[in-house]
């Protein structure tokens, strides 16, 4: 066998709006979890679906926008070298194992690696079985969350971060539809289909699902829940981090006949998850839609 990837590797797979930020911010605090300063690498996803998302230009045009700016009057020069350091590693290239490993340079003996990224729900079977080949000791954590909720906080969010934020009031419910069916987005709703290709690729023991209900209704026994996937010992998160909330969309009330247009494929994959043995939480709202059903 060649020489493994890395060799503690812990993948978040999203989906997206789905608490993965929060669990990023939260469990970057655990000493033997160990994220690079990028949340979203894409490693995966560019090795087997778009070499594109993290080309030159791409991590250039990142590196630019997240990392060149600091305040001296306040910065350490220490904190600042080792981002350069890191930097320097982002922008190496070619993008290979050898540059992913790169990015962990720093990690701590015997820590796991984390990486987050959104995109790795959309991995084809093929792809998992072949990161499941390539690292000695891999975990992945799926978090899923009611998808209307999903879907309308995904389109808040997206349209916010493109300057559009208008068209939430301007839209019918008929163009919020056709807007949150367009792939980039929808795809990430499949929550049926992102688990059977998991489920299917990934040896026993490695894949733990999770819904954003249940995480945020007893926060620390999901974290304890997590720390028990990873072999870790409890950690004493701090209070201040648990109950922050990261890239939250102003609040609204989700239109009634947007919820109408999409309870059909919400009813649908709750049931495929159910097929794939899951519970779905209670307070999903298409669970009270489908108990009031004839």
């Amino acid at each position: 066998m060649s020489e493994p990837v890395i060799d503690r590797l812990f993948l978040g797979a999203g989906a997206m709006k789905a608490g993965t930020t929060w669990l990023y911010d939260v469990l970057n605090r655990h000493p033997q979890i160990y994220f690079t300063p990028e949340k979203e690498l894409h490693y995966f996803y560019a090795r087997h679906v778009r070499s594109d998302i993290l080309s030159d230009q791409a991590r250039l045009e990142n590196v630019q926008r997240k990392y060149l700016k600091f305040d001296p009057a306040r910065a350490r020069p220490l904190a600042i070298r080792d981002r350069m350091r890191w930097i320097a590693n982002y922008l190496d290239g070619p993008v290979d194992d050898h540059w992913y490993r790169s990015l962990f340079l720093h990690r701590p003996t015997g820590a796991w690696a984390g990486d987050f990224s959104n995109l790795y729900a959309l991995l084809p079977e093929p792809a998992w079985a072949r990161v499941a080949e390539r690292v000695a000791d891999l975990r992945v954590l799926y978090t899923m969350r009611d998808p209307i909720d999903r879907l309308w906080s995904h389109a808040k969010f997206h349209l916010k971060v493109t300057g559009q934020a208008d068209a939430i009031d301007r839209w019918s419910a008929g163009q919020l539809e056709a807007f949150v069916r367009r792939p980039f987005i929808w795809e990430n709703a499949e929550y049926g289909a992102a688990v059977r290709r998991m489920q299917a690729a990934l040896p026993e023991g490695v894949l733990k699902l999770l819904f954003h209900e249940d995480i945020h209704a007893d926060e620390t026994s999901a974290l304890s829940e997590i720390e028990a996937f990873l072999g870790l010992p409890p950690f004493a998160y701090p209070e201040a981090a648990i109950a922050r909330r990261i890239n939250a969309t102003e609040s609204r009330p989700i239109p009634e006949e947007f919820r109408a247009r999409l309870l059909p494929d919400a009813q649908r994959i709750a049931e495929e998850l159910r097929s794939l043995g899951l519970e779905v939480p209670a307070g999903w709202t298409l669970e009270e839609e489908v108990a009031v059903t004839p």
